[in-house]
């Protein structure tokens, strides 16, 4: 599929495949005021869709939108829509921040892997799903693509499915394949999906903390990284390493040339040996060509890949993950700047957990010693309103740019210790001082 042009007309011969062919006008006709829309997200935001909806805020009242992380940043910040639509997130990207953060807005604090269940059980039900698919193949199947993850419970919860379909979007193996006739409308489309680009944000400092990590990364173990400059750095450091494994939540560019070169071969693992598993994808049409119809990467249902359970099942897994601040006795803030919520829960703690029960398993919080602002990221106490996102209790390993620091076992002074020690140096001695009042 990739960037091959499509030819629609072909389609329109094939009415048994597709048929519930409609408008986008037409399509959202079928949303009410008062309900709860799911929106597909990441790199599968049905951008058409939502332009049409968001286009047409005059006619709607108390429309609720459901989703992790979305693209498009015009979108929301279109006249009138703060006045029509609530955004209930699950995860605050950056192009619903503002909102979140204000009167027409609010987070849902949830695991990754537990959201299906909120649809499914009808904890959250849904009225509508919007969704972005894969073109039927011939036996009628469209993909949710890149973004299986907690899309598939919505279009099985919800009790209206309209699907943007769009040939660009790639056809992905696992569980996100659906018959045609499961959608109430099908929206067709072409256009590109979002990229994001991390090759140009790795730094000295990110690249120090990536080494720090790769030390820690055996020959054999299977990986959960996000995505972003730190997740970047490490998976640089990594060519010289063997028979890695994958198994993450979300993956980028960044395991590519490892996949090229013969590094990640999945070899070990003990779920899905020689597969590549995730939830969903977002990167570039690289990386989108990369996964369309490739039988080495399966993308499956968020609440099996995410499930502590399956995790552990894999050899020495790593997950690297990062914090907005760390307190000095281990507590992890990765969430909210004090009460200002900027992003979510997400599966941290997910694989926290399973790489903890794994068999040399190593679980590692990774950030840079100072925000941008040069302000410590180690601190005495989290700020007022924070959330701790992953407890002391779970942490094991925190690195920066300045070392590791070991934290499992130890009790709070000894953390102290360890975090201090891997802290900016200008900033020990304050650490120093506050960590000497607290404990003596």
């Amino acid at each position: 599929m990739g960037n091959e042009s499509y030819n629609f007309a072909s389609l329109k011969k094939q009415d048994s495949l597709m048929p519930n062919r409609s408008t986008a006008s037409e399509a959202i006709n079928a949303i009410k005021n008062g309900q709860r829309v799911f929106v597909h997200g990441s790199a599968a935001t049905p951008l058409h869709l939502l332009r049409e909806l968001t286009s047409r805020s005059s006619e709607f009242r108390d429309v609720e939108l459901v989703a992790i992380s979305t693209y498009g940043d015009q979108i929301f910040d279109r006249p009138g829509v703060q006045e029509s639509f609530f955004i209930n997130s699950l995860f605050v990207s950056a192009n619903i921040r503002k909102q979140v953060n204000m009167s027409r807005g609010d987070y849902i604090p949830v695991f990754l892997s537990e959201i299906p269940r909120l649809f499914s059980k009808g904890v959250l039900p849904l009225d509508v799903a919007m969704v972005h698919v894969s073109p039927p193949d011939r036996h009628g199947f469209c993909s949710l693509g890149v973004s299986v993850d907690v899309a598939l419970s919505a279009v099985r919860s919800a009790k209206y499915v309209i699907a943007q379909v769009n040939p660009k979007m790639p056809r992905t193996h696992g569980d996100g394949l659906i018959h045609s006739s499961a959608f109430n409308a099908l929206v067709e489309v072409e256009e590109d999906l979002p990229t994001v680009d991390y090759s140009d944000k790795v730094t000295d400092v990110s690249m120090a903390i990536g080494r720090y990590c790769a030390e820690l990364i055996e020959d054999g173990s299977t990986l959960q990284l996000g995505i972003g400059n730190i997740p970047d750095a490490v998976l640089a450091c990594l060519h010289n390493h063997k028979d890695l494994g994958i198994h993450t939540e979300m993956f980028s560019d960044g395991v590519l040339p490892l996949v090229e070169k013969g590094v990640i071969t999945n070899k070990y693992k003990n779920k899905h040996v020689g597969k590549l598993v995730t939830g969903f994808a977002v990167g570039s049409r690289k990386l989108y060509d990369f996964v369309d119809d490739n039988p080495q990467v399966v993308f499956l249902d968020i609440a099996y890949v995410n499930d502590a359970k399956v995790i552990c099942t894999n050899p020495k897994v790593i997950s690297v993950n990062s914090a907005v601040e760390i307190d000095l006795t281990g507590q992890v803030c990765a969430d909210s700047i004090g009460t200002y919520q900027y992003s979510g829960v997400g599966g941290q703690m997910d694989f926290v957990r399973g790489a903890s029960l794994s068999e040399g398993g190593k679980p590692i919080i990774a950030i840079p010693s100072r925000t941008a602002r040069g302000k410590s990221k180690i601190v005495p106490f989290l700020q007022q309103g924070a959330g701790v996102v992953t407890t002391r209790a779970h942490v094991h390993y925190v690195v920066t740019e300045y070392g590791v620091a070991y934290l499992y076992g130890k009790n709070l002074k000894q953390r102290a210790k360890e975090l201090i020690n891997i802290a900016h140096p200008d900033d020990r001695e304050a650490l120093g001082e506050a960590a000497f009042e607290r404990f003596g």
